[in-house]
């Protein structure tokens, strides 16, 4: 048990650095001054992997991080990240955690994603006017052509890279002593190539570029 704890917690620590060099590295401009970063694929890996309380904690844990070494956004912005990482990443882990199977972890990450995309248009309207000084009203007029499509890219890029990325990051983790082998009854043992879940993934992605250049047509300068 000891040893199991040990493992957890060292896989969890390397978790907590890889989304931290995600947000450092990864930081892409998408609508107005809103960016995208991929740490919540690492968060809602880990939690695919230990559960939700995982991805609680590596979404507090990195997201306090940043506020304290990269971010301008104070407390308040720091409240946000956790928020939408927790969202996502947390519902996911938890709807994963009933139904262990590849069918399941599709339904767990689109329910993350469609939960992080209700959740944060509330606290968009809620929280963006008091961390960066915009008026309410400005904000209620950009929830629609900037906050949305900004909430639907991310999350959909956080759900394709994941689907990708997944499997790979976890035989890399098992071969490493890590994490714990699956049960034969979730999954079969070897890593195979999936074309459906490629697919998926790849649609996921296309569509949120395309998404992307839509809406930059309609964004207010």
């Amino acid at each position: 048990m000891k040893q199991k704890n040990t493992k957890k917690l060292t896989t969890t620590g390397m978790l907590c650095a890889l989304a931290y060099a995600a947000t450092v590295i990864g930081h892409v401009p998408l609508v107005l001054f809103l960016k995208y970063d991929p740490k919540d694929v690492i968060i809602v890996i880990g939690g695919l992997l230990f559960g939700p309380l995982t991805s609680l904690a590596i979404s507090i844990i990195v997201s306090v991080t940043e506020m304290l070494t990269i971010s301008g956004t104070g407390p308040w912005g720091c409240l946000m990240n956790v928020i939408s990482s927790c969202t996502f990443s947390c519902t996911a882990a938890f709807l994963y955690k009933r139904k262990r199977s590849l069918p399941g972890a599709i339904r767990a990450l689109l329910c993350g994603w469609g939960s992080q995309v209700m959740v944060m248009m509330v606290w968009n309207y809620l929280v963006t006017p008091v961390y960066m000084g915009y008026p309410r009203e400005a904000v209620a007029k950009l929830l629609l052509p900037a906050f949305l499509p900004f909430n639907l890219i991310k999350g959909g890029l956080n759900t394709g890279f994941t689907l990708l990325l997944y499997k790979p990051v976890v035989t890399v983790l098992r071969r490493a002593h890590l994490a714990e082998a699956v049960p034969v009854s979730e999954h079969s043992g070897k890593m195979h190539f999936r074309p459906g879940v490629f697919l998926a993934a790849l649609f996921l992605l296309v569509s949120c570029a395309l998404l992307f250049l839509y809406a930059s047509e309609f964004i207010p300068e």
